[in-house]
């Protein structure tokens, strides 16, 4: 019963601020309440307290002994969902895929289905010695995804 009316109650919140969308709800046997939220343009500490509000005032503390935990999706947290690639363009990736393979580059495009990598790679020439820098591409299904994780740079 507590899980559809929190669920209900953040949707509302999420309906208020279109830009914000939910990463994990997760209520304990304990009724520890957290939500993991991301946005379109990044969360910030009052569209976190909006939302905490939005939950908060409206469950009532004589049925329901709850604490309540929200915040925004951790710079270093995996990507899970097709907008939260679409926000990230422009942005390096490092993607490990089902079968092993790693790729790193730049996230050039995304959509509801896959997400394109592009990058830089030294290979040997065609003709002759040495080596040529190439570019390339990957085009990498969401489902092939085991792990996607933007890669910060200082």
């Amino acid at each position: 019963m507590m899980r559809e009316k929190v669920a209900q109650l953040l949707e509302n919140a999420l309906e208020e601020n279109k830009s914000l969308f939910l990463i994990d709800l997760n209520i304990s046997e304990d009724n520890q309440i957290r939500v993991i939220l991301d946005g379109d343009k990044g969360v910030t500490v009052d569209d976190c307290i909006a939302v905490s509000r939005t939950i908060e005032h409206n469950l009532d503390r004589e049925e329901y002994d709850f604490s309540l935990e929200v915040m925004s999706a951790g710079a270093t947290e995996p990507l899970a969902f097709p907008r939260q690639y679409k926000k990230n363009i422009g942005r390096n990736l490092r993607i490990k895929t089902k079968n092993n393979e790693k790729i790193e580059g730049e996230l050039t495009a995304a959509n509801e289905e896959n997400c394109t990598l592009t990058w830089s790679a030294r290979e040997p020439k065609p003709v002759g010695k040495g080596k040529v820098t190439v570019q390339k591409e990957a085009t990498v299904p969401y489902k092939d995804i085991m792990e996607a994780k933007v890669m910060i740079t200082f």
